[in-house]
Order: C-alpha cells, then structure tokens, then sequence
C-alpha cells in the first residue's frame, strides 16, 4: 500500500462536495428504489452512507491494506441489510458505485494538476483506487445477496407457519385448515409443525380442513396420511373434512386406506361431533 497523507487530506475535504455532487447527478426519474426516493429522511439517510464511504475510501491512501478492508466491512454490511437497498435493483447500487468511482478518479487528476511532482504516481493511485472499487462491490454483492435470501427464507417460513395453523378450540380440540397448493417441501413443514403444536396446545382432536385443497399428488397425500399415523401416535385423535372428488381418487390410487378414519363432507359437520 503507498500511502499518501496529502492526497488523503485533498480528497477528505472534498468529500461533502463528492457527496453533494453525486446525489444532483442522480437520474431519478428513471430509477427506482432508494434513489428515486423523495422522503427528506431516506434521502438524508442515502447521503450520510455516501458521505461516511468517502470517509472510509480515502483511508486508502494512508492505512495497510487488510485494516483498510476491515475498516470497510461495517460500511459494506450496513448497506446491504439496509431496507431501502434491499428494496433497490442491485444493478442500480452497482451503477452509483461506478459513478462514485469516476469522481475519485477525476479528483485525483486535479490533486496531481496541483503536484506536478506526484504526475508519475497518478496511473498507480487510480489502480489503488479501482481495485479498492472492485472488492468493495464485490463484498457489497456478496452481502446483499446472503442477507436477502435469509431474509427470502425467513419470510417463507413466516407465510408457510400463517398458512399451516393450527388453530385452538373448545376442550382440547383444533383445527388445521389447509389452502392452496400443497407440495412436498409444505406437506414436510405441515407434518412437523402440526406434531408440535398439538403437543404444545394439548390437544386431543384435531380437525383437518381439506375443503381449499385443489390439487394433492401422490407424495403429498401420503405425507398427510403419516401425519395422521404420527397424530395417533401421540394420542390425537383426527376427523378429515372438505375431501374433494379429484383427491378422494388420488388417495385410492395409492391404495391409501381410510379405515378408522372419522371423514366429513364439511367442516361444519365435522364440527358438530363433540
């Protein structure tokens, strides 16, 4: 790393101005996300990231490399955990860190105009200067995808565990409504969560709601029926109701036995049994 306090003080003067003069170069009409917002605290916001990456970027030129990285990291995970990031293209993240990149090349340009001594240094400080670009947006990238899919995945188990419940009634008995369509990796977290609840709610009868089910293959039908078995297990007792036609073959095609099964045609009338 060739350190350099001078032009390290240059750019650090110039970073209010580097911030000031990118947000203005900002096309807001033909993006979305963060920088096209016009909320006074998301746009003060936006320029405080930008401002403190000046901060950060100008260490370049006076610290050792692996501390100037981790000083950054911080930096890097702050923006790409940040809603209104995450809610922005990343291509268009991308593009303003490209822009930035060009403003730090320019200034260095006129901090040599000013230091004709330092001329033969220019062509080496704007290498420091990409390569520093290149692994922050790298790193940026990388975070921001990680983040998002935990964030992705946090909001499918939140939608599967809202679309799975089991709900408490009167005298230890629940209902399990199931909407929608059931593939395998639900029918997995339906047999699971189930198991659990009804053992953290004590129940003793559970209802089990067919009735918005349109489609059950093969797997998954037989993933409900080893629900049951397991629900008998621990002492549940189950009453199935809403049992369409179309699953009705599904489950005699598999040779699936409804033997000692309690069965209803509605909810209602399963509900009715005390």
């Amino acid at each position: 790393m060739h350190r350099n306090p001078e032009l390290h003080t240059f750019l650090l003067d110039k970073a209010k101005n580097l911030t000031e003069e990118w947000y203005k170069s900002l096309d807001k009409s033909n993006t979305s996300g963060v920088y096209a917002s016009t909320n006074h605290e998301v746009i003060e916001t936006l320029k405080k990231q930008n401002y403190e990456f000046h901060l950060q970027l100008c260490k370049v030129f006076i610290e050792e490399e692996t501390k100037f990285y981790q000083g950054f990291q911080k930096w890097i995970l702050t923006i790409a955990q940040d809603d209104q990031h995450l809610c922005t293209p990343v291509h268009f993240t991308i593009k303003e860190f490209f822009k930035v990149k060009e403003q730090y090349l320019h200034f260095i340009h006129n901090f040599v105009s000013l230091h004709e001594t330092e001329r033969d240094r220019e062509v080496l400080w704007n290498q420091m200067v990409m390569r520093a670009f290149d692994k922050i947006v790298l790193k940026y990238v990388e975070e921001h995808q990680k983040y998002a899919n935990q964030k992705l995945q946090a909001q499918q188990e939140m939608i599967q565990e809202l679309s799975s419940p089991v709900i408490g009634l009167d005298n230890n008995r629940a209902l399990l409504p199931l909407v929608g369509e059931i593939d395998t990796s639900r029918a997995k977290f339906i047999l699971e969560h189930t198991l659990e609840q009804c053992s953290k709610l004590s129940v003793n009868h559970l209802y089990i709601d067919l009735s918005g089910v349109v489609i059950l293959d093969t797997m998954v039908a037989n993933q409900i029926f080893q629900l049951i078995k397991a629900l008998n297990l621990i002492g549940v007792e189950t009453t199935l109701s809403g049992i369409r036609p179309e699953i009705a073959q599904t489950t005699v095609q598999l040779g699936l036995s409804f033997d000692d099964l309690c069965i209803k045609s509605t909810l209602a009338g399963a509900l009715a049994i005390k």
